[in-house]
């Protein structure tokens, strides 16, 4: 899989960048499959490790960036499969997270506030395939405390940056970018 090869550098240059993990995932169509993570916060260190195990699509923000630009009947596949709830910020209501991703499609990136886990808090942007499906995301991740609204707002353009640059090593061309 390209994607599995060219993430290593982006991943690595992201967690420096933010000083912050950072997770990469594929969805699946169901779900999203984590392929990488580094760890984050005080002591990062430039060691993306290659991991498999899921996560929601609907509840994260590596999930939501990737569901956002799936077609309709994708996303109610998931709605249809149930929004359980694991933290009490969990979008759980269908026409929310309709309108949730619909706020993602227009920024550009997603946020996941304490939806999966307690107190956590991550950025994520979706990753385009050369044709322009979106087939994976990456994220920033830290506590509620430590990506506060200021630092999500010079985090996100740079989780943004690293989808992008990501995309256009699996071939995509972004409109107005030379390659």
């Amino acid at each position: 899989m390209d994607l599995q090869k060219q993430q290593r550098p982006i991943v690595e240059s992201l967690t420096q960048a933010s000083q912050e993990g950072v997770h990469l995932g594929v969805f699946d169509g169901i779900s999203m499959v984590f392929v990488s993570h580094t760890p984050g916060g005080p002591l990062v260190r430039n060691n993306s490790a290659t991991l498999v195990e899921s996560s929601p699509c609907y509840c994260t923000s590596v999930g939501k960036a990737a569901l956002a630009f799936q077609p309709a009947p994708v996303v109610q596949r998931i709605i249809d499969m149930g929004l359980v709830a694991y933290t009490r910020n969990t979008i759980t209501d269908p026409d929310k997270l309709r309108e949730e991703l619909r706020i993602i499609r227009e920024r550009g990136y997603a946020l996941n506030n304490g939806e999966f886990e307690p107190h956590t808090r991550c950025i994520g942007a979706p990753i385009r395939n050369a044709s322009g499906k979106v087939i994976a995301a990456i994220s920033v991740t830290g506590t509620s405390k430590r990506l506060h609204d200021s630092r999500v707002k010079n985090i996100a353009p740079l989780v943004v940056q690293h989808a992008d640059a990501l995309s256009i090593q699996l071939g995509y061309r972004i409109r107005g970018v030379a390659t």
